[in-house]
């Protein structure tokens, strides 16, 4: 189709672990010889997927293998997987870094990207040097980068050090200026990875503004690496889900983050505990959510608590979105509900008679204390998805510690 301004075919990339290039002399010389007399690589049927996770029998691992897909002129596309799921090789090898192993890649036009701090720019020659270099990497004129370099330094925020060399720019300075110049020297296609994470919060906006106009103004594609979904979620149209190196979901934006958040439902994270009471001592062992997790149903839950020491406690369960805001907290002892904890295992039960929030992906925190002092505490122990039901207001609220808080919540020990 004639919209069509990047296809990717039975893309594939392979890596021996260990080793830098091909590895051995033997493996090369037989990947030649195979080579003269018209055969398949050999180590091309070899290879496992590319699970960190596990230690694996092959020393060859596919870190993409047989992605498919196209970006229409125009469009806005994500790509988002865990980390390790291939992301970043895919963005160099459509950048052309490196060269897959397998399949290829049809595009019309230039490709600008930014993908690590720094790409592209010489840190011994000055910023505006630097601009000049990768407007010619591009294959524009010095006329033609004249033309819009008084833009791409307001846009950078870097006047003050355009003439100083690059490697004294902080890494923040350095991201700045680099998508500057990639988003202002007019590339066909704009490809950028997680690199935006390293600039400011007001830099970040004003980024994901350029390429909002870029690609409705001015029918750019763009390539968005990031693990920022409400980012994803605000700039993307459509997106591809990777995992273990292998395109598992495509669609529309909204499609693909579901689907992604979904995959990491329920998994704890990291705990945090006070230093005057041991992990032993007493912890949260276990959450379960008891009922269905829809807007506006009875959302009821238990937890496991494992105490070495009798104990007065407090719990709450904290709601946050995709972007980390507090949406609302249950707290026991904002009704009073205040529990002893005895040698054992304690099971506490909880419930809100509504779930007063929109359908979507959330994070929940759990906090176990008294008087505001903590014994445990899970920031963002699980990803959970809302769908779609009845929306309700969920009684009146207040606010304690950003949280606005739910009255009207049931508490029991068992």
């Amino acid at each position: 189709m004639d919209d069509v301004i990047l296809k990717v075919e039975n893309l594939s990339k392979q890596y021996r672990l260990g080793k830098i290039g091909t590895g051995t002399l033997s493996h090369d010389l037989n990947r030649w010889w195979h080579l003269v007399r018209g055969k398949e690589d050999p180590y091309l049927k070899i290879g496992e997927t590319n699970d960190r996770s596990l230690k694996g029998e092959s020393e060859y691992v596919w870190v993409l293998k047989d992605i498919n897909f196209e970006v229409k002129r125009g469009e806005v596309l994500g790509v988002i997987g865990k980390n390790g799921a291939g992301k970043s090789t895919l963005l160099k090898i459509l950048s052309r870094v490196t060269s897959p192993t397998k399949g290829s890649i049809k595009t019309k036009g230039r490709i600008a990207s930014l993908l690590e701090v720094g790409t592209g720019f010489h840190p011994e020659m000055t910023g505006r040097e630097n601009i000049y270099l990768n407007g010619a990497i591009l294959g524009m004129t010095k006329k033609e980068i004249s033309s819009k370099i008084d833009e791409i330094i307001e846009f950078s925020g870097c006047e003050r050090y355009i003439d100083t060399p690059v490697k004294r720019y902080s890494s923040g300075m350095t991201v700045r200026l680099a998508f500057a110049v990639a988003a202002h020297l007019e590339p066909e296609i704009l490809v950028v990875d997680e690199v935006l994470a390293v600039g400011d919060a007001e830099f970040q906006k004003k980024a994901i503004g350029k390429m909002q106009d870029i690609s409705k103004t001015d029918g750019r594609t763009v390539l968005f690496v990031s693990h920022n979904m409400a980012a994803v979620k605000n700039l993307c149209s459509r997106g591809i889900l990777l995992h273990n190196g292998q395109l598992v979901y495509q669609g529309q934006i909204d499609s693909v983050v579901d689907r992604y958040l979904e995959s990491e439902e329920l998994s704890f994270s990291k705990r945090y505990h006070n230093e005057s009471i041991s992990v032993k001592d007493l912890s949260i062992k276990e959450f379960f959510i008891t009922s269905e997790i829809k807007t506006g149903s009875k959302f009821e839950f238990e937890v496991l608590i494992d105490a070495e020491i009798e104990r007065l406690v407090e719990f709450s369960v904290g709601f946050r979105n995709v972007d980390s805001t507090p949406i609302f907290q249950i707290y026991s002892g904002h009704v009073g509900k205040i529990f002893k904890l005895i040698k054992g295992i304690n099971k506490l039960r909880g419930s809100i008679d509504s779930l007063p929030v929109v359908a979507g992906n959330y994070t929940i925190t759990l906090w176990l204390g008294s008087k505001g002092v903590n014994f445990d505490l899970h920031n963002n122990a699980l990803k959970i998805l809302v769908r779609e039901g009845a929306i309700s207001e969920g009684g009146p609220i207040s606010t304690k510690n950003g949280y606005p808080i739910i009255h009207q919540s049931n508490w029991e020990m068992t």
